[in-house]
């Protein structure tokens, strides 16, 4: 008679069980980057049971090789979701530099008139004057920060760089006389 148990049920149950504990660990370890370390430690005693509830059941069932691919999925899969989850949470800042050969004093005070902090230097590039935008965004703002961008300057090179620490978060201000400004323009 075939075990059900041992062969669906207990391999479904080790999957999820690393999926849940990968999936903490690959979140604790960017929280850990992103200076939140406060939780680490919670996440982490959490991590851990799960695992040595998962791994002794494996111990348990050493000749059951269906559990041997369900913790190897497990892995891979909360390796993904872990990632996934982090993405959403979009926890931190980023750094978004923007080197542009046109004019950026609309792209500016576009980026200003959303709530951007935004610092502005004129430049040298290989082929004449650049100007160079420096953003520090919020990364549940980055996307909307990329759009103005692509608004005023499609062909414009910008690059997006982990910031682990921001001593202010002055960053994302909306101001009130952007619908004003945006309205006279057109």
């Amino acid at each position: 008679m075939f075990d059900y148990y041992a062969f669906i049920i207990l391999p479904i149950l080790i999957f999820l069980a690393r999926v849940a504990d990968v999936s903490l660990g690959t979140i604790r370890i960017i929280l850990v980057e992103k200076g939140f370390k406060n939780w680490a430690p919670v996440l982490g005693f959490f991590e851990v049971l799960i695992w040595i509830l998962a791994i002794s059941e494996i111990i348990e069932n050493l000749d059951n090789w269906v559990c041997y691919f369900a913790y190897a999925g497990g892995f891979a899969a909360g390796n993904y979701i872990g990632m996934k989850i982090e993405k959403r949470l979009a926890l931190g800042h980023e750094l978004l530099r923007v080197i542009t050969k046109h004019d950026a004093k609309e792209l500016v005070n576009d980026l200003k008139d959303e709530g951007y902090g935004v610092t502005f230097l004129k430049g040298e590039g290989i082929k004449g004057a650049v100007g160079v935008v420096y953003i520090i965004v919020n990364r549940k703002k980055i996307d909307n920060a990329i759009k103005i961008i692509h608004e005023h300057n499609p062909n414009a090179l910008y690059t997006i760089e982990d910031v682990r620490f921001v001593n202010k978060n002055i960053f994302f201000t909306p101001n009130p006389l952007k619908r004003k400004r945006a309205a006279i323009r057109k």
